[in-house]
């Protein structure tokens, strides 16, 4: 396995932050195709090899509630730098968390008169983001309590759902900003709907590693950072450092540089990692799946890149699991790497609402780097 193949140009910031977005929206759209089916209805439905490809789907397929919420976190976020660029301090997780409100009234679910009324915004509007799309039921419960959960006053304690983990990419997109607190907005952002602290800290050692790859480290090395840093948390939770860590030696014995590499079957995936539907199996298996498909180091860059990003999101998606969360967070990962260049052209035309993930991603390089 190689996980330092590199673009042949380093991406750009905005490239990056657009290949983020709609990376993971493709690998959320391709998984939330199968999200429900077990390996056996998959292989039943697309042979062997599982769902490979979005010409396989004869209506296409749309993105699930992952992106939507990726999306309005990207708002909550643009919202808070739009206020602090015209010189008024505001709490980015209260920002973001009003953003996911008008995101729950998009799901038809009310909150207390108690609640705050948000003021509406541009993506409230966009048509694409109003469908209802299997959201989590922890999200669904803790916002419409109408409270604003924290770390010491959680909504839904004892939630340790991927919930958190799939829509916190975009935390490590801001740029400018120290790792801790990139770490700490986003395990912030993750109290609002999930109290348990491995929903927290999988959020915020994701966030992280997106943070990195940012920074222009390579996919190994931005998960070993984000690992290290998740070691070093004085309340450091077991169960999702054991993930990682078997992760990451799983994916060095595997793909095209192991003498003896094979990947792991979508049975051996589930049995050593989980079926995603927790965070820390979900952040697991996306990061397997994206360092044991790297391309070798004498590959042609370009073209590695695509085709990386094809087998990642294969490999994310192809198991009895949560298919629509890990193939959307493996697709960040690539993305955020990559940048836009790496994603399969034919796939982007397949995307649903391309121009609405554009406009939001648009609206973060504005108030960022431009």
């Amino acid at each position: 396995m190689s996980t330092n193949s590199s673009p042949s140009t380093t991406p750009t910031p905005q490239s990056r932050i657009h290949g983020c977005l709609l990376g993971g929206a493709l690998g959320d759209s391709l998984g939330y195709a199968v999200e429900f089916d077990d390996i056996s209805t998959i292989r039943g439905r697309f042979g062997p090899a599982g769902l490979l490809d979005f010409s396989a789907l004869d209506g296409g397929s749309h993105f699930s509630d992952d992106t939507q919420m990726t999306l309005y976190t990207v708002d909550g976020l643009v919202e808070a730098l739009e206020w602090a660029n015209e010189g008024t301090a505001a709490d980015a997780n209260a920002c973001v968390w009003l953003a996911y409100l008008r995101w729950l009234a998009t799901q038809g679910v009310p909150v207390p008169p108690s609640a705050p009324a948000p003021q509406p915004r541009w993506i409230d509007g966009q048509a694409a983001l109003k469908h209802r799309r299997a959201p989590g039921n922890a999200c669904l419960s803790g916002l419409a309590t109408g409270e604003m959960g924290t770390v010491y006053r959680p909504v839904n304690p004892e939630s340790k759902g991927c919930g958190t983990v799939m829509r916190s990419a975009p935390f490590g997109l801001v740029p400018h900003i120290p790792a801790e607190a990139v770490y700490k907005l986003s395990s912030d952002a993750a109290s609002l709907t999930h109290g348990h602290r491995s929903a927290r800290q999988s959020a915020g050692t994701f966030s992280l590693l997106i943070h990195a790859l940012m920074g222009g480290q390579s996919l190994h090395e931005a998960a070993e950072y984000a690992l290290d840093h998740a070691r070093g948390q004085a309340d450091a939770e077991p169960a999702l450092i054991e993930r990682l860590e078997r992760a990451v030696q799983l994916a060095s014995v595997s793909g095209p540089e192991a003498a003896t590499g094979r990947l792991l079957s979508p049975e051996d995936l589930v049995r050593e990692l989980g079926e995603g539907w927790v965070a820390e199996e979900a952040l697991a298996v996306a990061l397997y799946a994206v360092l044991a498909t790297a391309a070798p180091r004498d590959t042609a860059a370009e073209a590695a890149g695509v085709a990386h990003f094809r087998m990642a999101i294969a490999l994310a998606v192809n198991h009895s699991g949560d298919s629509d969360s890990t193939g959307s967070i493996a697709g960040n990962i690539l993305g955020a790497y990559y940048g836009e260049e790496g994603l399969p052209a034919e796939w982007l035309e397949s995307l649903e609402a391309p121009e609405v993930i554009r406009e939001i991603a648009g609206q973060l390089v504005a108030v960022t780097i431009a």
